[in-house]
C-alpha cells in the first residue's frame, strides 16, 4: 500500500477549510481512526422513524463558499453524497500519492452536523487521473486498484456506512459482446474488476454495504430493455460467485421525453428483491431542457416526472434512501451538458437557484413518508 502524502500547508489549509465549514477540530487529517473514533463518540445519526432517509450530492466547495446552501443541507439532509471529492481524480491526482483535503473536510462537516456521508466512487469509468493512462497490463491494474481501494475505505472505515463501489459498469448498450462500458479496469482486467473492487471493499471494511450504481433503466425502448437485462443477468453472475454486494443504486436522472416504463422497471426491481438486493435512488433529478418555457408549468411538470418514477419503486420496494443529484438549482450538472435552448435556467432539483422549496420536495416527501 503506497504512503499517504501530506505537507504542512496541506494540513493548514484543512484545518481551515474545517473551521469554515463550521466544524471543530481537524478530526480525520492522521488516518482512518480518527474518523472512525470521532463518529462513535457523536450522537447516533437518526432519521423520523418509518422515514426514508433524503440526502443529496454535496460539493466541498460550495460547502465553504456559500453560507445559504450550508444550512439549506444542514436543514434538509438526513446524508449527503460528495458529488466528486471522492472519485480517483480528485482522491489520487498522482501515482503512489492521495490527497484527502476535500474528502476531509466534507466528512468533518458531515460529522459536525450529523449528516451521513455516501462514499462515490471507487471503480468507474471517469474523472480517472491522467497517470492511469499508463498502467500497462493486468498485474498493474490490479495492483493499482486494490492500492487505492485498500487505502480509501480504510480511512473512512466507520464512518462511511455505504459505498457505491462500482458504477456504471454497463455499455450504453449492451449486447453479448459488448456488456461493459470501456475502462482501464474492463481492457486490464475484464469482469473481473468488479468481483475485484467489490472483495476488496468489504475487506477494507466488513461492516460497509456494498452498492452498484446504474443509470438509464427505468425507461420504454430497446436500449433500455437491453440494459435492464444486461444488469440483472450481472447481478445473478456476481452472487452466483459469491461476490459481496448488498444494493443496487438506481441513479434515476429521468429524462422529460423519456416514459418510464413502469413494467419493465417493476419487473427488475422484483428481480433486485428475489437476489436479496436493497434498492437504492441514488442522483435523482429531472433533465427539463425540453419542457415547456414556464415556471410554474415545468416546476409542475418536473414534480409529476419524478413521481411516476418514486410510484413505480415504490410499490414494489422500499428504497434505502432516496437522494438527488444535487439539492438545488444553484448547483446542478445539467446545464453542462443539457443547456435550455431557449437561454431559461434549468430546474432539476427539489430547491431553486434561490434555495426555495419546489414541488419536486414535496413529491419526494410525499413518497418517503409512504408506508410499503
Amino acid at each position: 500500500m503506497s504512503t499517504t502524502a501530506h505537507s504542512r500547508r496541506d494540513f493548514l489549509a484543512c484545518a481551515a477549510k474545517a473551521a469554515a465549514l463550521g466544524v471543530s477540530g481537524t478530526a480525520g487529517l492522521s488516518g482512518a481512526p480518527a474518523f472512525a473514533t470521532t463518529l462513535s463518540q457523536s450522537p447516533a445519526i437518526t432519521a423520523d422513524a418509518g422515514v426514508i432517509p433524503y440526502g443529496a450530492a454535496a460539493r466541498s466547495d460550495a460547502l465553504l463558499s456559500d453560507p445559504s446552501y450550508r444550512a439549506a443541507i444542514v436543514a434538509n439532509c438526513q446524508m449527503i453524497v460528495p458529488e466528486s471529492e471522492m472519485k480517483w481524480l480528485e482522491l489520487h491526482p498522482t501515482r503512489g500519492e492521495y490527497s484527502f483535503g476535500k474528502a476531509d473536510a466534507i466528512m468533518d462537516f458531515a460529522r459536525q452536523n450529523k449528516i451521513e456521508v455516501r462514499g462515490h466512487t471507487l471503480a468507474w469509468y471517469g474523472a480517472m487521473p491522467t497517470w492511469t493512462e499508463a498502467i500497462a497490463d493486468r498485474a498493474e491494474a490490479e495492483r493499482e486498484l486494490v492500492d487505492h481501494i485498500g487505502t480509501v475505505v480504510s480511512r473512512y472505515r466507520g464512518a462511511i456506512p455505504s459505498w457505491d463501489v462500482i458504477n456504471e459498469p454497463l455499455a450504453d448498450w449492451p449486447d453479448g459482446e459488448s456488456l461493459f462500458r470501456p475502462s482501464v479496469w474492463a481492457t486490464r482486467l475484464g469482469p473481473d474488476y468488479l468481483d475485484i473492487a467489490l472483495r476488496e471493499t468489504a475487506a477494507a471494511d466488513p461492516d460497509a454495504r456494498l452498492v452498484l450504481n446504474e443509470y438509464d433503466v427505468e425507461f420504454k425502448g430497446p436500449r433500455f430493455a437491453a440494459r435492464r437485462k444486461a444488469l440483472i443477468g450481472l447481478l445473478r453472475s456476481l452472487r452466483d460467485r459469491d461476490v459481496p454486494l448488498h444494493a443496487v443504486g438506481l441513479q434515476a436522472h429521468l429524462f422529460a421525453d423519456r416514459r418510464i416504463d413502469r413494467d419493465g422497471l417493476q419487473e427488475l426491481l422484483a428481480e433486485f428483491a428475489a437476489l436479496g438486493l436493497d434498492v437504492l435512488v441514488t442522483e435523482l433529478d429531472v433533465i427539463d431542457y425540453r419542457l415547456p418555457g414556464k415556471i410554474g408549468e415545468r416546476d409542475a411538470l418536473v414534480a409529476r416526472i419524478a413521481g411516476q418514477f418514486l410510484q413505480s419503486v415504490c410499490d414494489v420496494v422500499r428504497p434505502k434512501a432516496i437522494l438527488t443529484w444535487g439539492l438545488s438549482d444553484r448547483y446542478t450538472w445539467v446545464p453542462t451538458y443539457f443547456k435550455r435552448p431557449d437561454g431559461m435556467a434549468n430546474r432539476p432539483l427539489p430547491f431553486d437557484a434561490d434555495l426555495k422549496r419546489k414541488p419536486l420536495f414535496d413529491v419526494i416527501e410525499q413518497f418517503r413518508r409512504k408506508a410499503l
